[in-house]
């Protein structure tokens, strides 16, 4: 049946929903790249709180995501902002998730890594607040048993007198560390508290600082997940890390081409798109492991359109739509979230989400996912 989707000047466009899903199956972990999806939490829906309150986690439904993404061989990434750390999930709620995750992905199997920020700091702070902060979260995700994730923390940005805090911090850090880390870089696109990190808005500065920290310590760094939306500044950075060092795209714009790589090298993927995109995008990477660059390309460049479009300014309230797929996709039962994020968006935006999703066969029951448009419709008053 006919949809009438609203559009961004107020006017209603019929759509025709598809009545049958991509064919996208399980599958083992990939050979060719290492990929994470930064994973949503699923809200309680019942819970009486307020934007202010602590989240209230429906365990069950989010656990349940999580075992979702590695029956088609995802990785996790566990408690990033995707998870909307800082945006309604404060360090309580991610440590309860880091520990609750750690444990249902080794019973799954699963591959899991865990981001470790300074969000228990809710004030000013001094450098060795921040420093001590971190060691209390990487303290956390160790003793858990999954892989940490030093993410850019908004304290340290505000701390920072210069490039040489950040070295002095990080490089404590990562001696510390019993495992080799992920290091995080999030542009302010992303979190406008996070502009000038690494010392510099200057991004030449900046990345110069960055490779300064991994240089010293290469042995303590897994990868870099860089997050600039900045393609030829990721090709730049990666084929300037040491022999060994990983780079993790997270680019929500240009991942597809960043993935494939080139002829001096390749990134591999941590993605807040690869929650809703998560089994189409195993299947994509699947045809890349064959070596077969252009089919790759062939299924993952038609969703860039819907990451840009979701991804789009202000960038941070990408969750919603992440979060808004998922009900669609009946990964929940309801579209509700931590913080009343589900505001966050417009309408049309919504409406554009939805035939974007569903053009690309993403739902696996269409004739559930236009059932719930319509729900959504009728709440705000589109009768037809």
């Amino acid at each position: 049946m006919t949809l009438h989707l609203p559009d961004a000047h107020g006017a209603l466009r019929a759509y025709e929903p598809r009545t049958e899903p991509l064919a996208l199956t399980p599958g083992a972990p990939f050979t060719s790249r290492t990929v994470f999806s930064a994973a949503h939490v699923v809200a309680d829906p019942y819970a009486d709180t307020t934007p202010d309150s602590p989240a209230a986690v429906d365990w069950d439904a989010t656990l349940a995501f999580r075992r979702h993404l590695w029956s088609h061989g995802l990785g996790v990434a566990e408690a990033m902002d995707t998870a909307q750390r800082g945006m309604g999930l404060d360090w309580a709620g991610a440590a309860e998730l880091i520990r609750r995750s750690a444990a249902e992905a080794k019973a799954a199997g699963g591959r899991i890594a865990c981001g470790v920020g300074t969000d228990q700091l809710t004030g000013p702070a001094n450098l060795t607040e921040v420093r001590a902060a971190y060691e209390e979260q990487l303290a956390v995700v160790e003793e858990s048993g999954a892989q940490a994730i030093l993410m850019a923390s908004r304290a340290l940005a505000a701390a920072a007198r210069g490039p040489e805090d950040y070295l002095e911090v990080y490089g404590h850090l990562l001696r510390q560390a019993a495992e080799p880390v992920i290091l995080h870089w999030l542009g302010p696109m992303f979190d406008p508290a996070l502009e000038g990190y690494w010392g510099s808005s200057d991004l030449d500065a900046a990345t110069d600082t960055f490779l300064d920290v991994i240089a010293a310590h290469p042995d303590k760094v897994d990868g870099i997940k860089v997050s600039l939306l900045d393609a030829q500044r990721e090709i730049d950075l990666r084929r300037r890390l040491p022999k060994g060092v990983r780079c993790y795209t997270g680019d929500d714009f240009h991942y597809p081409e960043l993935i494939a790589g080139d002829e001096q090298g390749f990134s591999h993927a941590l993605l807040g798109i690869f929650d809703p995109l998560g089994p189409l995008a195993a299947q994509a990477v699947r045809v890349l492991d064959t070596g077969d660059r252009e089919g790759f390309r062939a299924l993952l460049d038609p969703t860039v359109e819907l990451s840009r479009h979701l991804f789009q300014a202000p960038t941070r309230f990408y969750k919603t739509g992440v979060v808004f797929l998922a009900w669609l996709a009946g990964h929940q039962s309801h579209f509700t979230m931590v913080g009343g994020l589900q505001s966050a968006r417009s309408l049309p935006h919504f409406a554009r989400a939805y035939e974007l999703a569903d053009t690309l066969g993403l739902f696996p029951d269409p004739k559930g996912a236009e059932e719930r448009m319509r729900n959504l419709l009728s709440l705000y008053g589109v009768d037809r």
